[in-house]
């Protein structure tokens, strides 16, 4: 098992114990999964987009032949050459600038936040391991920031962290990070896998993520992604 697929499959997995989601079935060259999250029902995630981009047409038929929205999450090392394989399979592009990134949890920064806002965390089992959720509010009671990270083994995959936009600028999502590493550390993970928005990409790079790979998100033509 290559490297980046190898991480993917690893990704796939904690993501999956994050979202509370069915365990992901390996249909060949790709782990799909009846997720029903916001902008599609069905998602498949490509594993084998190397050098050889053929097996996008595989998948995009598979993709094509299900009878709700689906998308195919592409990890690659050439993104202009998936997109165009894509384009070329009958797919269209919804998103072509996310990033496949890992940390080190063990030096991942520590920042707490400063008063009027306090810090919580809790874990839960889930099936297959456990999620961490971290939360900061402020004294009035509103959440300004939060996250999680679902543990498998000893990966932690960072999902859904976000600043509510009248808590901006205060380091608040800096703290979410540093408090889910910590406690997924406790809980015996390691590493940190995540997936980028275009939005989130500055801050896990001040916090020393890096990036492994682009994330391309293909559909049919007709779908749009949330917004």
């Amino acid at each position: 098992m290559s490297n980046l697929r190898d991480l993917i499959v690893r990704w796939q997995c904690g993501w999956g114990v994050a979202r509370a989601l069915p365990v992901a079935e390996d249909v060949g060259g790709a782990l799909r999964v009846r997720c029903m999250q916001p902008g599609r029902d069905i998602e498949y995630v490509a594993l084998d987009v190397g050098e050889d981009l053929a097996s996008l047409s595989t998948l995009a038929e598979l993709v094509a032949g299900e009878d709700a929205v689906t998308w195919l999450t592409v990890p690659t090392t050439d993104p202009a050459r998936a997109a165009s394989a894509l384009a070329a399979a009958g797919l269209i592009v919804l998103k072509q600038s996310e990033l496949l990134m890992t940390a080190d949890l063990r030096w991942h920064p520590q920042n707490m936040p400063t008063a009027p806002y306090r810090l919580l965390t809790q874990v839960d089992s889930h099936r297959g391991g456990s999620v961490v959720t971290a939360t900061v509010r402020h004294e009035s009671g509103e959440i300004g920031a939060r996250g999680t990270m679902g543990l498998a083994g000893t990966d932690a995959v960072a999902d859904r962290i976000e600043t509510m936009p009248a808590h901006r600028r205060k380091g608040l999502a800096s703290a979410v990070m540093g408090a889910l590493a910590r406690s997924a550390i406790e809980e015996g993970a390691e590493q940190g896998i995540l997936i980028a928005s275009e939005d989130g990409q500055r801050l896990y790079r001040t916090l020393g993520w890096q990036p492994v790979a682009d994330v391309l998100i293909a559909t049919t033509p007709g779908n749009t992604y949330p917004s």
